[in-house]
């Protein structure tokens, strides 16, 4: 079977048991602060487990794409190393919502594959767990005893907590698991050792393909266990595993997933593919840097899909050094010194065509982002290699510091073994304690930055569900549902459910609203609205003093109305740039509060004064038009689209959606967000900035309102305040030019002067020459105000005065300013470095400077030390 047809295979069998076939959600996660990117196949229903959604379909199964190279399943360093990890992977999987729950998903996963799939019955083992005192849990004497027939006793192997007890997190659904393993290894070494005892002992031929979780239970803050009101299944399947098993290989990268990728890597390279290679064969590096290739540029390819562009921070740092470490792999090991990654993406859009086709419709987009993130990394491996070239000049140690080590892997992407090869070629060592304390400080940072400690959510009213009434409200009688205490970056704060609320929380780009909770005897301000797994969670700094208490839940009207101004005007400016610059443009990121709109999109060059005026144009067109917002509630999401509605890259929705519509021939979106009743209530629209965010991709910063009425006056009083100075001439352009003509004339005049002083002073300094050890010392200062003037005398001077070691002072503007020029000669044969000694030098005058071992400069605040670095400056020579 190909695996495209296992895929198929696995969809039709569980449809055929009664389960939704759903979508696979984005790889990136919005809406969920514990996680950045989708890490197994449960992710998407994790608000159904914690009972803060209803349930639509109590029987559901999918294919999920996953990433995991961050945090707790941190697995990116064995990727392309061993013959199973991956960034990105495909989770198969089933689920039961309070419905079926042990018996049918242990019958139906041994029925999918030894009757449909048509593996090896004596080649599988299944795991249950064991029990565990401590906790109080028996072992899971169900799954034994419905193992049992189906698999002899000796292949039922009883599992640990740490094996087969699976939890979600530090809190939060979990309950003992069953674990299906296959044995892939040679009936003759199968018949040495018994796969039983290479079971979860990290044998890469006896590998776990299915993980059957039973979830009976809650974790709470305080560790213990409570039962969950209803049962749940949440199985998972590692469908590149499974591909691999069934076509009969021994690596995940030998089955169709892979090898089409591989062979044209191969192919473009000259350079044969051995999957055989070990450690110690010369073509092991080779091996590798295709594997890596091959499955980075599947995490990297959908995480941009999915509107995760490389950046330098949190999710999109992560993309980028899944990138960086592909393209260094390429580069290394099999000579890639152009960009070539990018040209995998048709190949991967064209494989995953009709399952995920995020991909294919985005193609061109994801591909030329890529090529301009690889063209940008090997100009950064370029400086970071010459950078490693100077510190071995400039350091006579021959062990290289585990700190600068830490720079290029931090800096210039270089990982570790990149440094210690380049260090080996040169015969030095490098300090690789220095470089993981430096390494472990950045994740403590990190953990830092981020760690979130959530308490218990404690219950103060039992409801089913939260009723959000603010597309139509911003006023709403509101009881306390539950709450909790969390504590982020040493503050703490309260999460607020109610029963009913008119806040709107963040989301789409929107910010939340704040506003206050409020009866007869108090008032709570709400500072924040946002989304948990589809929960609307109030954010505020004190509770109220009775939980129980009716309140009066009141949206801050005028940042509110503010905010929708600036929503719409997003949507009329997203339908007026496809009108100007072409369909070709998505929105790629946007933000919208009360101050402004910030709206990214996809563009590959930048957009121009003509046509930003165009674009303006168009939008205040529409909003002197008044449009009325037509908006539709719960549409079929096909319909939706078949009615030509604009639906967004990377978001996930659901089976009904709301439509935002200005103008049925317009603009028409899907929308969670709200909105302006009627579009000439945004006032007007002025575009403030115009720039790049990312390869591809154009960023438009906007005002609307009393805000651009705000800047336009501004505008206008700048323009009196210069027309003023400028004596109201009758043309104000051809008088600034005039001005900047007339000052360009006298700067070329100064630098004339400059120049012709410096000329004298040429030859002034020369016969001030003392010979110091038979090296030719002038150490001055001079009066000339410029430092390229400066820079160009001591060059001079280099070239007439043999044997020179020059030191010159000046005082540039009221600031010190040191510069040492050395003969090429006197730095090989006396080991005088101009670096150095600019920087002991520099101290005099309160600074610091660097350079090159012949040519250093440097600056400071303490003109009068002058004088004693020029005095300074002799003690290098005897």
């Amino acid at each position: 079977m190909t695996a495209k047809e296992i895929r198929q295979a696995f969809l039709d069998f569980f449809a055929s048991k009664g389960h939704q076939i759903v979508p696979s959600a984005p790889i990136v996660v919005k809406n969920d602060p514990t996680l950045m990117f989708t890490n197994a196949g449960m992710n998407q229903f994790k608000d159904l487990f914690l009972g803060e959604a209803p349930i639509k379909y109590p029987r559901v199964a999918d294919t999920q794409r996953c990433l995991r190279v961050s945090g707790k399943h941190n697995d990116l360093e064995e990727v392309g190393i061993d013959t199973y990890h991956h960034t990105m992977f495909e989770m198969l999987g089933n689920w039961s919502f309070g419905d079926y729950f042990k018996k049918e998903a242990i019958a139906w996963s041994w029925e999918l594959l030894t009757d449909v799939l048509k593996l090896d019955k004596d080649r599988l083992y299944v795991t249950v767990f064991e029990g565990d005192e401590k906790e109080g849990l028996p072992m899971d004497q169900d799954a034994y005893d419905f193992w049992k027939a189906f698999v002899p006793e000796s292949r039922i192997l009883k599992g640990n907590k740490k094996d087969n007890f699976w939890e979600m997190g530090d809190t939060g659904p979990c309950g003992p698991c069953s674990e299906i393993h296959f044995d892939n290894r040679s009936d003759e070494e199968r018949a040495k050792v018994d796969g039983a005892t290479l079971v979860n002992a990290d044998d890469p031929q006896v590998i776990e393909i299915w993980n059957n979780v039973f979830m009976e239970f809650n974790r709470l803050k305080d560790g213990s266990l409570k039962k969950l009101p209803a049962q749940h299944v949440d199985t998972g399947m590692g469908f590149e595993r499974l591909v691999r098993v069934i076509q009969g290989k021994t690596s995940n990268y030998d089955s169709d997933v892979f090898t089409p990728i591989i062979d044209f890597i191969s192919k473009s390279a000259g350079i044969p593919y051995n999957a055989a290679a070990t450690p110690d064969d010369k073509d092991w590096g080779q091996a590798v840097a295709m594997r890596v290739m091959a499955d980075h540029i599947r995490a990297i390819a959908f995480a941009i899909a999915d509107g995760q562009l490389p950046s330098n921070n949190k999710a999109g740092y992560v993309i980028r050094r899944i990138l960086r470490r592909a393209v260094r792999y390429a580069y290394q090991y099999l000579g890639f010194k152009e960009p070539f990654l990018n040209k995998l993406v048709p190949l991967l859009a064209a494989q995953f065509k009709g399952v995920f086709d995020e991909l294919i419709s985005q193609q061109d987009f994801v591909q030329k982002v890529i090529l301009e993130e690889e063209n940008s990394f090997l100009r950064t491996l370029e400086n970071g290699i010459n950078r490693f070239e100077k510190y071995i000049q400039d350091n006579q140690d021959r062990q290289i510091d585990g700190a600068f080590a830490f720079e290029l892997y931090d800096t210039y992407g270089f990982p570790i073994d990149l440094t210690e090869l380049m260090a080996r070629e040169k015969g030095l060592t490098v300090d690789m304690a220095g470089f993981d304390t430096e390494l472990q400080k950045q994740k403590e940072r990190s953990r830092a930055a981020t760690a979130i400690d959530a308490g218990d959510w404690i219950t103060v009213n039992e409801d089913d569900e939260v009723e959000f009434v603010g597309y139509d409200e911003v006023v709403a009688t509101s009881r306390i549902l539950k709450y909790r205490k969390v504590k982020a970056k040493g503050k703490e704060q309260y999460q607020l459910v109610l029963d009913v609320t008119p806040f709107y929380a963040e989301s789409g780009g929107q910010v939340g609203d704040s506003g206050v909770l409020e009866n007869e005897n108090e008032s709570i301000i709400i500072n924040d609205t946002k989304k948990e797994n589809g929960l609307i969670i109030h954010f505020a700094d004190v509770l109220p003093h009775n939980l129980n208490a009716t309140f009066i839940a009141k949206v801050n009207v005028h940042t509110r109305r503010l905010t929708e101004n600036n929503h719409s005007a997003t949507h009329l400016l997203h339908a007026a740039l496809k009108a100007v610059l072409g369909d070709h443009v998505n929105q790629k990121g946007s933000l919208v509060n009360a101050d402004v709109l910030r709206f990214d999109f996809s563009h590959f060059s930048k957009v121009t004064e003509q046509e930003i005026a165009k674009i303006e144009a168009i939008v205040n067109q529409k909003v002197r038009e008044n449009i009325p917002l037509k908006e539709e509630r719960n549409v079929p999401y096909q319909k939706a689209l078949e009615s030509g509605v604009t639906a967004l890259f990377g978001e996930k929705y659901g089976d009904y959606v709301r439509v935002i519509t200005f103008d049925d021939s317009y603009s028409k979106e899907l929308c969670g967000g709200t909105h302006v009743k009627a579009t000439g209530q945004i006032g007007y629209f002025k575009i403030v900035s115009e720039s790049a965010v990312a390869a591809g991709v154009r960023r438009i910063e906007a005002i609307t309102a009393d805000k651009a009425e705000e800047y336009i006056n501004n505008q206008a009083q700048l323009l009196a305040v210069l027309k003023e100075l400028l004596k109201n001439p009758k043309d104000l352009t051809k008088s600034v030019e005039s001005l900047l003509e007339e000052n360009n004339k006298l700067k070329k005049e100064i630098e004339k002067s400059v120049l012709e002083k410096a000329s004298v002073l040429k030859d002034v300094l020369k016969s001030k020459v003392t010979v110091v050890n038979d090296v030719n010392l002038i150490a001055e200062e001079i009066d000339l105000s410029n430092a390229e003037a400066i820079k160009n005398l001591a060059y001079q001077l280099k070239d007439i005065v043999d044997n020179l070691f020059l030191v010159l002072g000046a005082n540039i503007d009221g600031k010190p300013n040191l510069t040492v020029m050395i003969s090429d000669n006197l730095v090989k044969e006396k080991g005088l470095d101009a670096g150095k000694i600019i920087r002991e030098l520099a101290k005099e005058i309160n600074g610091g400077g660097g350079g090159q071992p012949f040519y250093a400069t440097a600056g400071g605040k303490n003109p009068e030390g002058l004088k004693s670095a020029l005095e300074k400056a002799i003690i290098y020579l005897k």
